[in-house]
């Protein structure tokens, strides 16, 4: 039986083809989206003791990316038609369209076609389907942009897990995920053991698979553990347009409606009903702010019977209209910077972050606020309205 060293000097002396990565760091983008690129690779050169990834980093125009923080991150060279890799990553950390992005997608398109493996991590996903590279393949898209990722780009089949790897595709929903499927690539080129050595350098535990999916934080906040409560989230996230009623979600995780209605009582401090429609009003916010729908489209996407229904129970539950929200946004988007073009995917921005601060305010508003809660209100809870249709 070879030693440690014998077997170190053995691969260190077989000669091995390095892998050329190109990693396009487009802004706003951290640290924490473009190291666990970095670190992973430059781990499995040193770990392994041999050249087995080259990588440069790209921005648009060849100077610094600046990071969150106020840092900056240097690059080798500008993103273009005559970047050469084997292996593409595009990442950031929200989709920000920018002057002349025009041609930078169709760089995009014409390097992505030309290389063995293109990758999108967190919003780098929505550069590669703009640029017509994700048709047709499974698409890891990050919970925050889930429903309008999928109602643009049809074409793709979406999912929730934490990366998905497709034939000469791969893509990760970012944040801690990003480790896990850098090491899930490396353990493809190079072995399981590799990754594994990895792993413990970076003090990482146990590695997840490509089929676990997305933590989401009004889902499985913390506290929020109990697996039936977890499955009957699930549910209602999956069925916004046409929404279960409490007795056909509680059959479908196997309780009885009072059993539901207590497990909502005990972790989230309010009942399904509730919940539910708190759920779909957020739901309701962001298609208001990120897409052109009409105020009739997104009432019924978002599981509501009537156009009126729906800006009732908007209002109570956000002090304006639907409409009087989007006229808002709108302006505030054109004050701060370049408006949105049709047809095309919306600017991101800091909202994104305080919507999913407003899921989670859900529970807390239905157990100390009521007033604010429209499911507290008899005219649109459906737990006190009989007149209550399947769309409620």
């Amino acid at each position: 039986m070879h030693s440690p060293e014998i077997a170190a000097a053995a691969r260190s002396s077989a000669r091995v083809h390095a892998t050329d990565v190109a990693i396009v760091a487009l802004a706003p983008v951290s640290m924490s989206g473009v190291g666990p690129v970095v670190d992973a690779l430059a781990l499995a050169n040193e770990i392994d003791g041999r050249l087995l990834y080259r990588w440069r980093i790209y921005s648009l125009d060849g100077r610094s990316v600046p990071l969150s923080g106020g840092a900056c991150l240097p690059a080798d060279g500008a993103f273009g038609d005559g970047v050469a890799c084997d292996w593409l990553i595009v990442v950031t950390e929200r989709f920000q369209q920018f002057a002349d992005y025009r041609l930078f997608l169709a760089s995009l398109a014409r390097v992505a076609q030309r290389t063995p493996l293109v990758t999108g991590i967190h919003h780098g996903v929505w550069w590669l389907a703009m640029a017509g590279q994700l048709a047709g393949y499974r698409v890891s898209v990050n919970w925050e942009s889930y429903q309008q990722f999928a109602e643009q780009f049809e074409r793709s089949i979406v999912t929730q897990q934490i990366f998905e790897i497709d034939r000469d595709r791969a893509t990760c929903a970012g944040g801690q995920a990003s480790a896990d499927f850098m090491l899930a690539m490396i353990a493809r080129d190079h072995g399981a053991e590799l990754a594994e050595r990895i792993a413990d350098a970076l003090g990482l535990g146990a590695l997840r698979t490509g089929e676990e999916r997305q933590r989401i934080p009004y889902v499985t906040a913390p506290g929020e553990r109990h697996p039936r409560l977890n499955d009957a989230l699930q549910l209602m996230e999956a069925n916004v347009e046409e929404p279960l009623t409490t007795d056909e979600i509680a059959a479908l995780v196997g309780l009885s409606r009072r059993q539901l209605e207590r497990l909502f009582r005990q972790y989230l401090g309010s009942v399904p009903s509730k919940y539910y429609l708190g759920l779909r009003l957020m739901k309701a916010r962001l298609q208001l702010r990120r897409t052109s729908k009409s105020i009739v489209q997104v009432s019924l996407a978002c599981g509501f019977a009537s156009a009126a229904h729906f800006s009732n129970a908007y209002r109570e539950r956000f002090g304006v209209t639907p409409r009087e929200e989007r006229r808002n946004w709108t302006a505030k988007q054109q004050g701060g910077g370049a408006p949105q073009h049709a047809g095309e995917p919306p600017l991101g921005g800091p909202s994104e972050r305080a919507d999913a601060e407003s899921h989670l305010a859900v529970r807390r508003e239905a157990a100390t606020n009521p007033a604010t809660n429209p499911a507290t209100n008899p005219a649109t809870n459906p737990a006190t309205n009989p007149d209550k249709s399947r769309r409620t």
